[in-house]
């Protein structure tokens, strides 16, 4: 399996640091306020890698922090009247329900900043200590210039870096680029050694990988928007504490735009994921993004996500009965689905792979559908029949029925609308009238010239 590592901006062969387990930290969310179609692009493609490690095999334990102690958080709770805490745990619950909804999986470990203050106090202690870092009238700040790596990440040397740093009213850096690690609070701060206050975003990340999954980690993953500065003052602040390399494989994916521009809250341009799932399913939101390789930016429009509901219909309402006991590991399919995810996540080749075999069991293929069925889920699909209401296929039922009572050329009509919707990849159409023959004990079985109709039972 191989990687794109953006540390060294290289695809590299992944090898985890103990054989067979893999340690996976991404960042999480800051809950504030409702997650965005940014972030299901974010947590949506991390899930993917995810359940494609345990799926080939790996044990993998993913830890993904919730944010809860913010600037962001603050504002919000003086806003409207509240504790931070009563904030951070309302949004917490939308973000968790708008990744179900997603069909994301859960994260093994999903720890609090506020559960973690004291690992991030320990953590601070051993950086002054080392002279990493030092206390100014109750902040705490991080010695940028004494971590001679500092920039790899993000491929930005020091002296330019220099040109941009500004120290803001009444902070006491001894260098512009310094960064907090503490900042004082009295109104909502908690006890330290040098005061009351709160940690600074970066640490949070750094203490909580530590704690959970080691001072050395296979993959730490997020947005590129996260590469500077938050990444790069991880890597900081870990590799100068722990005196040890802090994560082997730096994967980043790329934004959701519209117009060219990032999606996010700061530029009011975002769409909830709530809103989005009110007009679309989470099948529909999940191929839209992984259309995209995940590393590059996907632009948001009307038309595409039209595309990806029309594809994911296709693939979920194909036509089978899924073989739990059938071994999808011997066939040549498996193989081609590994060798495309194999290759730095290469989702849109994956997809093409779930698509012929849509169309293999729209044939009625032995196994295609099973195989579509257990090949998917690894991308995160469900497979129930959607899209069709009760009402729907009670009325096209109905109707047929009616036809039926009649003249066979009317169903000759219908059959040509099918064939007529087909041609024109117009899914939505096709699979109606196919479960409304179905509804009337009629199964639908397409042949290479024509399409065969049979009794059931």
């Amino acid at each position: 399996m191989k990687l794109f590592n953006s540390y060294t901006n290289t695809i590299e062969e992944f090898k985890p640091i103990e054989e067979g387990k893999v340690k996976m930290y991404v960042c999480g969310p800051t809950v504030y306020d409702y997650a965005h179609l940014g972030h299901a692009r974010c947590y949506i493609t991390w899930d993917i890698l995810y359940r494609y490690l345990k799926f080939r095999g790996y044990d993998v334990t993913y830890c993904r922090n919730v944010t809860d102690v913010d600037d962001k958080i603050l504002k919000k709770a003086e806003k409207e009247g509240k504790t931070p805490e009563e904030v951070s745990q309302y949004w917490y619950k939308q973000f968790t329900n708008s990744m179900q909804k997603l069909n994301n999986l859960r994260p093994d470990i999903e720890p609090f900043a506020t559960k973690t203050l004291g690992e991030m106090i320990s953590m601070v202690k051993d950086l002054i200590a080392k002279g990493f870092a030092y206390e100014a009238n109750g902040d705490v700040y991080f010695r940028v210039k004494n971590f001679k790596n500092y920039g790899y990440l993000s491929k930005q040397p020091i002296d330019q870096l220099e040109s941009g740093a500004r120290i803001e009213v009444g902070e006491l850096k001894e260098d512009p680029l310094d960064f907090a690690l503490w900042k004082h609070d009295e109104k909502f701060g908690y006890n330290s050694p040098w005061g009351v206050g709160r940690p600074g975003w970066h640490i949070e990340c750094s203490a909580m990988s530590r704690k959970y999954l080691g001072k050395t980690i296979d993959i730490h993953a997020g947005g590129a928007d996260l590469i500077f500065p938050h990444h790069e003052n991880e890597i900081a602040q870990s590799e100068c504490a722990n005196g040890c390399k802090f994560v082997n494989y730096w994967l980043h994916n790329g934004f959701v735009t519209i117009n060219k521009e990032k999606m996010s809250k700061s530029l009011g341009n975002f769409l909830t994921i709530d809103d989005m799932l009110k007009n679309y399913d989470a099948n529909t939101l999940r191929l839209f993004i992984l259309t995209n390789h995940y590393r590059m930016p996907v632009e948001f429009s009307d038309e595409a996500l039209a595309s990806a509901q029309a594809g994911a219909k296709r693939l979920t309402n194909a036509k089978g009965v899924h073989n739990p006991e059938f071994d999808v590991t011997k066939t040549p399919e498996y193989e081609a689905f590994c060798e495309a995810m194999d290759n730095d996540l290469n989702t849109s080749k994956a997809l093409a792979i779930l698509f012929d075999l849509a169309t293999r069991a729209n044939k009625d293929e032995k196994d295609a559908y099973t195989i579509l069925y257990k090949l998917g889920t690894v991308l995160g699909f469900t497979f129930e029949k959607a899209g069709i209401s009760d009402e729907d296929k009670t009325k096209a039922a109905a109707h047929i029925s009616q036809v039926l009572a009649q003249d066979f050329k009317s169903i000759e009509e219908i059959l040509e609308l099918r064939k007529k919707a087909r041609a024109e990849k117009n899914w939505d159409i096709a699979d109606k009238i196919r479960i409304a023959f179905d509804e009337c004990g009629i199964v639908l079985k397409d042949t290479k010239d024509s399409t065969v109709l049979e009794l059931k039972g």
